[in-house]
């Protein structure tokens, strides 16, 4: 099978695994859909980081635009619609941890987002991660975020479960909750244009954002990792982010994150 031009470094690898992201005519990616300046849906059309990101990826594996599907993938499936098939990878702010790392591959991380606190302007009360004892927190099904304060630090804060990121910022905003923790780059995309909440600026974890794909497929994930090192060194990555969230007030890090290793 003939390669394109633009996916030579992963095919110097070569793959028989049919479920490998390599040679691929087409492919689904799963993104978010309700996260301002890294995967929202907006007229039938997704936009972000996340999916410039993809694109950027799936180009270079010799994939254009024209044959990549989108597809909204929550927090709390996204193991499950790569495990299935439903999607090919997913670039979703999805955090390469340990416990995923056994069921997925991860290329990456194609960016390091920090753990922050978005609260009401007018609350002073809390300056710290530290301040968020007894207080009420947004707790999306699927994501570590709330957890890393709960369980890591034994911070006595009050979980408010919700489905999805985007149902946290009206229950913040009518005092439902008292803060809304997690990545700073999600963070700072739904408090863009709302200058009644802000990030309190005490970032306290790396949160480094992989390309998930089916366990095992290595090949394709070190030819990911590739394209995301070209990605930072052509000045596509620095782009992608000042496009996003130059305006956010957001601490942007445009130097090539340190890859985990495929496994």
């Amino acid at each position: 099978m003939a390669c394109a031009p633009a996916a030579l470094a992963g095919c110097s690898l070569g793959s028989s695994d049919q479920h490998s992201i390599l040679h691929r005519h087409s492919l689904v990616i799963g993104v978010k859909g309700d996260q301002p300046g890294l995967g929202l849906l907006v007229n039938g059309h997704y936009q972000g980081f996340d999916v410039d990101v993809a694109t950027y990826v799936a180009t270079r594996l010799g994939v254009p635009a024209s044959r990549i599907t989108f597809r909204t993938t929550p927090s709390s499936v996204r193991e499950k619609a790569i495990e299935d098939g439903t999607v090919d990878m997913v670039v979703a702010t999805y955090s390469i941890t340990p416990a995923r790392k056994t069921q997925v591959t991860f290329a990456g991380p194609y960016y390091v987002a920090h753990q922050d606190t978005l609260v009401r302007t007018s609350d002073r009360s809390i300056t710290s991660v530290h301040d968020l004892a007894r207080k009420k927190i947004c707790a999306v099904k699927g994501s570590n975020s709330w957890r890393r304060i709960t369980d890591e630090r034994s911070i006595p804060a009050v979980p408010v479960d919700v489905a999805t990121y985007s149902d946290c910022m009206p229950l913040l905003m009518n005092g439902r909750i008292d803060a809304f923790s997690t990545d700073d780059l999600i963070l700072a995309g739904f408090a863009a244009g709302h200058p009644d909440v802000h990030l309190i600026g005490a970032p306290f974890t790396d949160e480094k954002y992989g390309i998930g794909m089916r366990k095992g497929d290595l090949a394709g994930c070190e030819a990911v990792n590739r394209i995301l090192t070209g990605m930072y060194q052509d000045g596509s990555a620095g782009r992608f982010l000042d496009h996003w969230f130059a305006d956010t007030g957001a601490k942007l890090t445009t130097s090539v994150p340190q890859f985990e290793g495929c496994s």
